[in-house]
């Protein structure tokens, strides 16, 4: 076990650098050079609809395809090849696609993420399978640590291409880096790890889980989207909330298997425990150190509904991470039509509803 456990890491350590680096350079096209299109508010839409929606069809055809390595590393190509079509790296050059660009490098994003997902979530599996009783959540780490690089890269990927003083190449190369690296560091390892028999039905009873969690994840894109605390301009506010946020969902997943006297903290435990902190902390939005502590405690649900959802659908791995990206893909919907940000205040119940909802959903599927 311990062997798998090193191969196990060393995976999802490549896939989170890749996750990062995915990340950063999409963030990094859109403000760099499509920002500077007529056309930025279509690719705005058509980049988040590509990267996040899309996953879910990405998804079944990946669960059938079960190279889910090869899916991530053409992804990762698929975000250099939007660059292409953009005009960069030598500025905007003969070629300047903005709409295309943002088509392709969305499409490459989700690819990426779904193929990772699904590789990680298969070794969460087998170490799930392989623990017992009150270690079981345990694997939730590994999810924890392959979805947290995103927001980071997404921050200073934008960061970045605002300010025009980096070249698109490193980049690019960065790219193909982890294309290459990818199927090699699954091929060195030699682990067995394969997708189930796709197939997504699931009981009837777990349908009404899938539709908690799917909502518990509308309702994080949205407050992650939509929350707008006075201060995060001030000093180095903003970026503790980005960090709040990437480190909160690291976290999470070795909340869940904390041990306590009587096992490992569990799934369930550990979600009610981070949302209900965060939502008498959301109470006291003009506190920056209470909001930054909220969006660490709100984020850290997200491995936790990432795998109960995969739970619920193990034939189906790469549907259910589809499923829970279109959530966020609609979270996303309500600031891009021109929904003005709520009163802070809100966050407080929308936190409590999350609560309601995570608990739910976990129990109705078990996990």
């Amino acid at each position: 076990m311990a062997v798998y456990m090193r191969k196990a890491w060393l995976i999802v350590t490549i896939y989170s650098a890749a996750h990062f680096v995915v990340d950063f350079a999409c963030a990094f096209l859109m403000f760099r050079a499509i920002s500077m299109s007529a056309d930025w508010y279509t690719c705005v839409l058509l980049y988040n609809f590509c990267a996040f929606a899309m996953q879910m069809p990405m998804g079944v055809v990946a669960d059938k395809l079960n190279r889910n390595h090869l899916v991530a590393a053409a992804g990762c190509i698929l975000v250099c090849a939007g660059y292409a079509l953009a005009g960069l790296p030598g500025g905007f050059g003969p070629v300047f696609m903005p709409i295309m660009a943002a088509i392709t490098a969305g499409l490459g994003n989700g690819m990426f993420h779904i193929g990772g997902g699904i590789d990680v979530l298969n070794i969460s599996a087998e170490m799930d399978a392989g623990q017992s009783g009150a270690q079981r959540a345990a694997p939730c780490g590994l999810l924890g640590v392959f979805v947290s690089p995103g927001a980071l890269g997404v921050y200073f990927g934008a960061a970045v291409g605002k300010t025009g003083g980096l070249s698109a190449l490193p980049i690019m190369i960065s790219l193909i880096v982890a294309a290459t690296l990818i199927p090699d560091v699954r091929r060195i390892s030699r682990c067995t790890i394969q997708n189930a028999e796709f197939s997504p039905e699931t009981p009837r009873p777990a349908l009404i889980a899938a539709a908690c969690l799917f909502l518990v994840v509308c309702l994080r894109s949205y407050t992650g989207l939509s929350i707008d605390f006075p201060w995060k301009t001030a000093g180095h506010w903003g970026l503790a909330l980005v960090l709040a946020s990437a480190f909160g969902k690291a976290a999470g997943g070795f909340l869940a298997g904390l041990r306590v006297p009587d096992g490992a903290l569990g799934a369930r435990r550990s979600a009610a425990l981070s949302l209900g902190i965060a939502a008498v902390l959301f109470l006291f939005p003009q506190t920056p150190a209470a909001g930054v502590a909220a969006m660490f405690l709100f984020n850290m649900s997200m491995p936790i509904t990432l795998w109960g959802m995969a739970k619920l659908f193990p034939g189906a791995k790469g549907f259910s991470f589809g499923f829970l990206t279109f959530a966020l893909f609609l979270g996303f919907l309500p600031g891009y039509l021109g929904a003005g940000a709520p009163p802070l205040l809100v966050f407080a119940p929308l936190s409590a509803i999350s609560l309601a909802l995570t608990v739910m959903g976990l129990r109705k599927g078990r996990t």
